[in-house]
Formats: C-alpha cells, sequence, structure tokens
C-alpha cells in the first residue's frame, strides 16, 4: 500500500481523514492517508524532519502541504530534484511527489484558487475592471492568489494585499513585477486588525474580500474585528472551512445589510487535494470526476459542494 503524506497543523481533524479512504476507492488506489502535524512557527530542523520523514518513506506516492507551502520551500527547497515554475515564483510548495527516486515539488495552490474563485464569481470575473480584491494575508495561499489574478485576461481595479510580516509583502511585490498584470498592486503592512478593517472598507462595491490569514483555523481570532465594514455587494470568501471561521461569521452578521455573498473554503479544499491526488496518481481530472468526488466528499461528511452543513 502507497503512502500519500498530509502536512499539516492539526491533520487529524481535517475532513480528508472521513473524505480520502471514500475517494481512493472510486479511483482504485491503494493507498493510506498519513498525517504529519508540525506545530506553527515550528523550528526548521522540525520541517525538515517532517519532508524528510516523506522522501525516505519506501512506500510513498507523495504529499499535500497546507499550512506550511512556504516553510517546506525555504527549509528543504534544496532538497528538489524538480520544481515547477509557479512553485520557484511563489517560493512554496503545496504538492510532492517522488518518483524514479526523484523528489518532486508543486505549487498548486495558483490553480486551485482560480479554481474556486471563479465558482464564486463567474469565469471572467473583472471583465469590467471596477472592483477591487481585497487579500487578507499574504502567505502561500495570499500569494497563490495574486499570481492566478494578475494571470487573468481581465483583471480588477486593485489588489489590495496586507500582512503582519513586512518580508511577505516585499516578496509578493517581487512575485507581481515578474508578471505580466497590469492591476493596481496595494501593499500594506497591518499590525492590527483595525488596520485592515480600513483597507477593507476602501474597497469598490463589489470586491472580492479573503480571508487567507488563516486565523480563523491554524490560529485564532480573524484579521479584520468585529468593527469591519465589508463593501456593499461583495464576495466575502474565507478559505478555511473549519475552524473558529470567525471572519466567516463577521461576513455573515452583515450579509443582509450588506448584501454580501459569504462562502468558506470547502471548495477551495476539494480542490486542492483532488488537484494533489490526479498529480501524485496520475489520475486525469475533469469536471465531471470532480463533481463525483465532490459528491463522495458530501456523503461522507454532510457537507455539500458549496461547504453548507446538512
Amino acid at each position: 500500500m502507497r503512502h500519500l503524506y498530509f502536512v499539516g497543523v492539526s491533520t487529524t481533524r481535517s475532513s480528508i481523514v472521513t473524505i480520502f479512504p471514500a475517494w481512493a476507492k472510486v479511483l482504485g488506489l491503494d493507498a493510506e492517508l498519513r498525517g504529519l502535524d508540525v506545530p506553527l512557527h515550528a523550528p526548521p530542523e522540525q520541517l525538515r524532519a517532517a519532508v524528510d520523514t516523506v522522501r525516505t518513506d519506501p512506500d510513498i506516492a507523495g504529499a499535500l502541504v497546507t499550512t506550511h507551502k512556504a516553510g517546506v520551500y525555504d527549509v528543504a527547497g534544496t532538497w528538489f530534484d524538480e520544481l515547477d515554475d509557479a512553485a520557484k515564483l511563489c517560493h512554496e510548495v503545496s504538492c510532492i511527489a517522488v518518483r524514479s527516486g526523484r523528489l518532486l515539488g508543486w505549487a498548486k495552490d495558483p490553480i486551485t484558487s482560480r479554481q474556486a474563485y471563479t465558482q464564486l464569481l463567474g469565469p471572467e470575473p473583472w471583465r469590467d475592471g471596477v472592483a477591487d480584491v481585497v487579500c487578507l494575508g499574504a502567505g502561500g495561499a495570499g500569494l497563490a492568489l495574486l499570481v492566478a489574478v494578475l494571470g487573468e485576461t481581465h483583471q480588477p481595479r486593485r489588489l489590495l494585499l496586507t500582512d503582519r510580516d513586512a518580508g511577505r509583502l516585499e516578496l509578493a511585490r517581487e512575485v507581481a513585477a515578474r508578471l505580466p498584470g497590469r492591476v493596481e498592486l496595494e501593499l500594506h503592512h497591518t499590525t492590527a486588525a483595525e488596520h485592515s478593517d480600513e483597507v477593507v472598507a476602501s474597497a469598490a462595491p463589489g470586491s472580492l474580500v479573503v480571508n487567507a490569514t488563516g486565523m480563523g483555523k491554524d490560529s485564532p481570532g480573524s484579521p479584520v474585528s468585529d468593527a469591519v465594514v465589508f463593501p456593499r455587494g461583495a464576495v466575502a470568501w474565507d478559505m478555511n472551512y473549519r475552524g473558529e471561521l470567525d471572519f466567516l461569521r463577521q461576513a455573515r452578521a452583515q450579509e443582509w445589510e450588506r448584501g454580501l455573498t459569504v462562502a468558506d473554503g470547502w471548495r477551495y479544499f476539494l480542490h486542492g487535494w483532488t488537484e494533489v491526488i490526479s498529480e501524485v496518481f496520475d489520475v486525469p481530472l475533469d469536471a465531471t470526476l470532480f463533481a463525483q468526488l465532490a459528491e463522495v466528499a458530501a456523503t461522507a461528511t454532510g457537507r455539500n459542494v458549496a461547504g453548507n452543513a446538512t
């Protein structure tokens, strides 16, 4: 039996623990999922040890990396025999495979974030160019979102990116400079929730506001305060699907008053896992198979594709 590792923070609480065996049966995979928990802000040697576990397992198929995508690149990037262009651009690794003894890495989030936001916004979400994108968090997920948005034919008026780490914002600036995007990029070093509130409030009506910080799942709280005012008609998207989900709660409190569309990260979660499984196990993935796997996940967990509990 081959092993698919899951490198995260609280892997046993993830819905994938329930879903993967059902997916493996549908796909005919002789494989099992193994979680590797590494705490937030763990010392580099702890994260390197997790990657070493993956690469030295004789029955390894590959791994999915969640919270530690950027960390894996930083502390173990030189261990990879090959990294795809997105991994090199974003300085992150979210998908690992071992083939013929070679360690391979990919950054899949630019693909999966676009799959998720076009489901919310439509295939050409910024054709009119009047709305903004506010991305709270410039970690791996936020940087991947930036790459996806700057790859669109039609782009938003502005992309406002916030983070508490000035280094992540500088990396975002460097990445954006290497892409053909025409969007006005604003980088905001936010040291308090109130600063993020101001950024959100400055966005145009109908903007996309994303929690890409991991707060509400990997760490407590929300990047904004309860006093935040969302733009009218905005789409508020929490990339998390489990945890306290404080950002989601804050958005839902204004859903009717501000005319918001509010979504959690369930579909993003499904796209993330199915893309990695497709790559690691060489399973062709199309819309029909994704829909089938989404239904299997719904049956296994009591959720629907939109992420609502049933």
